[in-house]
């Protein structure tokens, strides 16, 4: 007694709702039944077969109430997968057993009815709510049933145990014959149903998704479910020979009754079998009247009509019986994209293995070319899948199955297109190299024309990356017909040039805007110079490089849609064919140039010329930097045109990126070198001029020369000399490495021109013809534009003063005025510059006085 507890006292109504007091709604605590958790029970029938329910729903009211759980009866009736076509079967099940019931009732003898001791209960039927409906309900279907079961409120029809009992009732009967062979099963279901192969078909699946582990329906559902296998098998092999005499005959009916039957009954492990055995029986798999090697020509090129006329067959086939599967397989089958599969793989595929090993064995670049060549045939398959599958086939599914075909070749190709690439560029730098070689040892002159003999050298540079553009915009062959070489490599010595480069080189030609052996700037002839300026650096090798990467590029965009692992590669490939291009054009070519110019520049001597207004090597190199920043915007136009899609141009961590910036620099590097040792060239050339042509006595003219206030010749002709130099860099460089040539320029002239002055005996008629110099140099000067310079000159202008001022006291005052000068020269450094008078002896001792207050005669005692 101890177990029990008393009640505690329950107040049934309150004194008044407003002094009632709030209801606080703690957490809802978990219903026990017995002493375990309900969901625990709920999760424990969920795997308890059907016959063990009743047992369960008898232990007490609670479990009954659970038994009937709707979340357990649910999964059961989702398990079934009811669709359209399996409610159906259900329904004609239902007729059936219904009309059998009726003809039981009709066939029964006549009954008189008797008044016994239990009245009128002995007609009452039983609830269909209580769980008898798991005890008696299931009935065999021959038998009547209690017009109760069938006959349910819409409460009991709207619930998925309502709907999972009437599948029951009408399911479980059928599994009494599944103990026998297996054509007895298939009889006795066709008699269970309407004779329909589309019928039989959903009922043989919708007593397989009976007899599953979630339902349970029977104790021994592995045993039967077994046997049901085999019948459904049995009857497959009968759908697949009705399959076939319809075939035969051209019903596409009953081949679509049949191939729908089956599809049905297939259990979803391994490949369809009717669709398998009616794509294996297609024609084009044995009957093969082609010959992969006709796409060869007797000189060993490629000529694709052969694969022309091949795929044609191959895409009548696809569009003939492709569109026969799409009408008559079931659309979630996939016979269209499976015997296109096949397809591919069977006859595509080995006919371009074919083809590709032949072309392998002919040369690498042969290869490269066939394999592009039979992608872009191959691609022709899409296009005819999708027309023949119309909206039901996926464009990814079609696209997949070319990718697949191709796959096993990928590794090769894209090994090989780098591969390939390497030398060709190589080749096409020492190509130039051996062109360069024996022009220089050949006496014939060179006309080509040039920037620097061009009048507007910016207008040449527009001209040619506008027809580089138009070059780029030519097509690239990738399926060639019959031609011997399709867009080959360019490569120069002795290797043919494809039709496009050469095309692209003649535009590219600077003669059509400037000129042969025009003249240009200052008169200027390319074949006067001490070599010939373009045995450096080619426009023609750079387009070449570009060209050669072009073709490689165009050939791996055939690839780019490649998903997963292929697709990563090919634009690594891509990435690299361009590295490769730069690396050459850089390393193996402008490199090379600008450090050949320099050498030049630093061997070169002015006194063993006698030209004096141009500096060979530094016109050389200056012709270089117009080369080198034409190809610098060939290459962007490149990048911009070609690469950009590719890659995002923003991310400076991008191999490609960090590559061109890598060529731009070294470029830029290239170029500064040189111009240091350009200035120093042509800053030697300048003191020459002016050492040369400068008389002795040009600044200390006889008394009765006659003064002509005008820049003496060797002034004159350096500052000829500096004038064209510089014009000839504008345009070429930049704006800073332009003020820094100038600014240079500017601060070695100043040094030159004052160790010049130093050297020269100045009287004061030659003082006035200083000053004129001085102002020429000034005004050369300052159309530089640097302001730091000019101040420079300005000040030094100010210096020619000193020759002119004829009262030795005022000289000495000048000297003195430091403010004069801006700050440039001390006293000290005019002091030397006034000891070129050439009445210094006279004025000496007044300067010296008048600048110090000293005389050594008056003011130093010799002890």
């Amino acid at each position: 007694m101890e177990k029990f507890k008393a009640l505690e006292p329950l107040k049934l109504y309150s004194s008044s709702p407003s002094t009632a007091s709030p209801i606080r709604k703690g957490p809802v605590a978990p219903q026990f039944v017995g002493r375990l958790p309900s969901d625990l029970h709920t999760l424990i029938l969920s795997y308890l077969p059907v016959p063990d329910f009743a047992a369960y729903a008898r232990c007490s009211h609670a479990t009954a109430a659970l038994a009937e759980s709707e979340k357990i009866w649910e999964i059961r009736w989702k398990s079934l997968k009811m669709d359209k076509e399996l409610s159906a079967v259900l329904d004609d099940l239902e007729e059936h057993v219904r009309g059998r019931a009726a003809e039981s009732r009709a066939a029964a003898p006549p009954t008189i009815s008797v008044d016994d001791e239990f009245g009128d209960f002995a007609s009452v039927d039983v609830p269909p709510d209580e769980m008898g409906d798991f005890v008696g309900a299931f009935q065999n279907p021959t038998t009547p049933i209690s017009a109760a079961v069938w006959t349910n409120t819409s409460k009991s029809t709207s619930t998925c145990r309502a709907q999972y009992i009437r599948a029951h009732n009408l399911l479980k009967p059928l599994t009494k014959t599944l103990p026998s062979p297996p054509h007895i099963i298939l009889n006795d279901l066709a008699a269970a149903v309407t004779s329909s192969l589309r019928l039989e078909a959903s009922t043989l699946r919708l007593l397989s998704l009976f007899l599953s582990p979630i339902i349970q329906p029977i104790r021994k559902w592995r045993e039967c479910k077994s046997s049901l296998r085999s019948a459904m098998d049995r009857f497959d092999a009968n759908l697949l020979a009705a399959f076939d005499q319809a075939d035969e005959k051209g019903d596409e009916s009953g081949m679509r009754e049949a191939a729908e039957s089956s599809w049905l009954v297939w259990d979803g492990s391994g490949d369809w079998e009717m669709g398998k055995v009616w794509a294996e029986k297609r024609e084009i798999f044995y009957d093969q009247p082609w010959d992969p090697l006709a796409n060869f020509t007797k000189d060993r090129g490629l000529a694709f009509d052969a694969m022309d006329e091949f795929m044609s067959l191959v895409l009548k086939a696809i569009s003939e019986h492709g569109s026969r599967a799409v009408r008559v397989f079931p659309p979630e089958a996939g016979v269209l994209i499976s015997f296109s599969d096949r397809v591919a793989s069977d006859v595509v595929g080995e006919y371009i293995a074919s083809v590709l090993t032949r072309a392998r064995e002919i040369s690498v670049d042969i290869f490269l070319k066939a394999t592009a060549a039979s992608f872009r045939e191959a691609w022709k398959m899409v296009d005819t899948i999708m027309a023949a599958g119309g909206e039901l086939t996926s464009l990814t599914r079609a696209e997949d199955v070319v990718y697949r075909m191709f796959e096993p070749n990928m590794d090769e190709y894209l090994d090989e297109e780098t591969e390939a690439v390497k030398p060709a560029f190589e080749e096409i730098c020492r190509g130039w190299n051996r062109q360069t070689s024996e022009r220089q040892n050949s006496s014939n002159a060179d006309s080509t024309a040039r920037f620097l003999t061009s009048q507007n050298p910016s207008q040449v540079k527009r001209n040619v990356l506008a027809s580089f553009a138009d070059v780029l915009l030519l097509p690239v062959t990738i399926v060639p017909k019959t031609v011997t070489a399709v867009g080959g490599a360019l490569v120069s010595g002795g290797t043919a040039v494809g039709g496009a480069a050469a095309q692209g080189i003649a535009m590219l030609n600077p003669q059509r805007w400037g000129g042969a052996g025009g003249a240009g700037w200052g008169g200027l002839n390319a074949t006067d110079q001490m070599e010939k300026l373009d045995t450096l650096l080619s426009l023609d090798v750079a387009l070449e490089l570009i060209h050669t990467s072009r073709e490689s590029l165009k050939r791996l965009e055939t690839f780019t849609g490649y998903p997963d692992r292929v697709g990563d590669r090919v634009r690594d490939t891509i990435e690299e064919v361009f590295i490769l291009m730069l690396q050459a054009l850089n390393d193996k070519h402008i490199k090379e140039g600008f450090s050949r110019a320099t050498d030049r520049m630093t061997t070169y001597k002015p006194a063993e010329h006698e030209e004096t207004t141009s500096v060979a090597p530094l016109l050389q190199f200056f012709e270089l930097v117009h080369i080198g920043d034409t190809i610098q915007s060939m290459v962007q136009v490149y990048f911009d045109k070609e690469m950009a899609p590719h890659i995002d141009k923003t991310d400076f961590l991008n191999s490609v990126v960090r590559e061109k910036k890598r060529f731009e620099n070294s470029l830029d590097d290239s170029v500064a070198g040189g111009l240091n040792a350009g200035t120093e060239v042509l800053m030697n050339q300048v003191e020459h001029i002016i050492w040369k042509l400068t008389g002795p006595r040009e600044y200390y003219p006889p008394d009765d020369a006659t003064m002509e206030l005008k820049p003496t010749k060797g002034c004159t002709e350096a500052i000829k000399c500096l004038e064209m130099h510089c014009k000839l860099l504008k345009g070429s460089t930049s704006k800073e490495v332009l003020e820094v040539f100038h600014q240079e320029v500017g601060i070695r002239l100043i040094a030159i021109l004052q160790k010049h002055i130093k050297r020269q005996i100045i009287s004061l008629t030659g003082g006035f013809q200083v000053i004129s110099d001085l102002n020429a140099y000034h005004s050369f000067i300052t159309t530089l534009k640097v302001p730091s310079i000019t101040a420079d000159f300005a000040h030094l202008k100010m210096l020619g003063h000193v020759y002119v001022v004829e009262d030795a006291k005022d000289l000495a005052q000048i000297v003195r005025d430091v403010t004069r000068y801006g700050g440039a020269y001390r006293p000290e450094d005019i002091y030397e510059f006034i000891q070129r008078r050439s009445d210094w002896k006279k004025i000496e001792k007044t300067v010296d006085k008048t600048m110090y207050n000293l005389s050594f005669k008056e003011d130093c005692i010799i002890c």
